[in-house]
């Protein structure tokens, strides 16, 4: 009984880390998150799925090490990109992967929360979320927020793979129909949700903010 209740205390120790890294810990959690060929395979599939174009102004929330942000800087050649993460060392460590766009002035990463959100000059075109969502203290009120930084017609993209103990394609399935009743509660168009068919599957619920005169 001692001994798994260590063991659950260093899962949830280890899970903490990836949720907001920190510390020497959370470092290496970076550095795994950086490195996992399944996390890079995630974040440039929710990227096309988004369909940013040149001029784009796109925010990411919980961008990690910069994976997306790197792929999202490859696209967004005359616009801006614009990322926030509650965790410093995630800060850190996407602003040297993300140097040279960030020294371009292309590319704004911040050290702030989803329920911390800044100030923006200009509607938003795009939001993208990967796999942080199930970090956020009321998703509910901060889709609701967010939708209100989107131009009409702006888009969002949110993606999860579970990564609980045992998930498999019935667990990406409940939280695909989770993602996609949030967008629509908080008053998003047009839901859609797509598959990456990764082990266990990766579900991306993408909306549209709607356009002047729609409910």
């Amino acid at each position: 009984m001692r001994s798994r209740t260590l063991r659950q205390r260093v899962i949830i120790r280890a899970v903490g880390q990836f949720g907001r890294p920190h510390g020497t810990a959370g470092r290496v959690a970076g550095w795994v998150m950086a490195h996992r060929g399944s996390n890079r395979q995630r974040n440039l599939w929710v990227v096309s799925l988004l369909d940013v174009q040149p001029a784009d102004r796109v925010l990411e929330i919980g961008f990690g090490p910069g994976l997306a942000i790197a792929e999202l800087a490859r696209h967004v050649t005359d616009g801006h990109i614009y990322g926030i993460d509650h965790s410093e060392v995630m800060v850190r460590q996407a602003s040297k992967h993300n140097a040279t766009a960030i020294r371009a002035r292309r590319v704004e990463l911040l050290h702030t929360s989803v329920d911390r959100l800044p100030r923006f000059d200009e509607p938003l075109d795009a939001i993208v979320a990967v796999n942080s969502i199930g970090f956020w203290p009321n998703p509910p009120d901060q889709l609701t927020q967010l939708r209100g930084l989107l131009r009409p017609g702006g888009r969002i993209a949110l993606a999860s793979q579970p990564r609980c103990p045992g998930a498999t394609a019935d667990t990406t399935a409940r939280a695909s129909q989770e993602l996609h009743d949030l967008l629509t509660q908080a008053g998003f168009i047009q839901p859609r949700t797509e598959t990456l068919h990764l082990s266990p599957p990766v579900a991306c619920a993408l909306a549209t903010n709607p356009g002047d005169g729609q409910p």
